[in-house]
């Protein structure tokens, strides 16, 4: 499932198609939705905002196309009225007279008012956008009551408590504040919950702006440099089972965690302080 930073990413593809272009065909793929294609023609689109996994198109008319790409949805962006040779389903297209913006195979798709917006079931409850929010604001929100005495490798799954995290950066967070999946907010000292709102911030605003990446850029480069696949240098622990630590040359570690894997070091993210 895309993250944060691959939304935001996806986010900022839409906005160079579509910011102030008039929309000249709009198309949806469910029913429900058809009544809004006339009422999003001869619009023109605002702004493409991202709230963690959620993309926003606003349109001039105060209308708002939300959608959540979920496991497969994918967007593309192609010479205007050109589509791409896919096996995927067309769910949403928003046509102007340079590009065409199209969402395939996603399910999850509406048009919201700004009040809807703000009573959204999933947008309304999340938490701050790792991509974008403030280190004191996350910090803030890690020192809540509410989170204290939840597992960080669930907790961090949970859109509630931060916008954005998927399976690889919750294994490069927790790695780079050197905390084990199974502490709590509560176990941890000051300094620990920190480390912990500077790694999610750091390494999603890495990953936004090195396309997926998140191990330290050098190392990447150096990596990179020697020809090694970028399945080699992308990330600290994430899909390294076996491999030596980066830091620590201790084998990484797989486990699961929320029904999804998670890799760790057992010797740079202790479980007891």
């Amino acid at each position: 499932m895309p993250e944060g930073p691959e939304i935001r990413r996806a986010a900022d593809r839409l906005e160079r198609a579509l910011k102030g272009q008039v929309a000249d065909a709009v198309f949806f793929a469910f029913d429900h939705l058809k009544r809004y294609e006339q009422q999003l023609v001869g619009r023109y689109v605002e702004s493409v905002e991202t709230r963690g996994k959620g993309l926003l198109i606003h349109f001039d008319n105060r209308l708002s196309i939300y959608s959540h790409n979920q496991l497969y949805g994918r967007w593309f962006v192609r010479p205007a009225h050109s589509y791409p040779r896919t096996g995927r389903q067309l769910r949403l297209a928003i046509h102007n007279a340079r590009k065409s913006a199209l969402l395939y195979s996603a399910s999850d798709i509406d048009v919201l008012t700004p009040s809807q917006v703000a009573r959204h079931p999933f947008l309304s409850r999340l938490g701050p956008d790792v991509v974008s929010a403030a280190t004191d604001a996350v910090l803030a929100q890690i020192r809540e009551e509410r989170f204290a005495r939840r597992q960080l490798g669930s907790l961090l799954l949970d859109q509630h408590f931060l916008a954005g995290v998927g399976n690889y950066l919750r294994s490069e967070i927790l790695f780079v504040s050197g905390l084990h999946p199974k502490r709590r907010p509560a176990d941890c000292s000051p300094e620990q919950l920190a480390a912990l709102a500077e790694a999610v911030t750091t390494l999603a605003r890495r990953s936004y702006r090195h396309n997926g990446i998140t191990c330290d850029l050098q190392i990447a480069r150096e990596l990179k440099a020697e020809g090694q696949p970028r399945s080699r240098y992308r990330h600290w622990v994430f899909t390294r089972t076996g491999r030596p630590c980066r830091q620590c040359g201790t084998p990484v570690l797989l486990t699961t965690v929320a029904s999804r894997r998670l890799n760790y070091c057992p010797v740079c993210q202790p479980l007891e302080a």
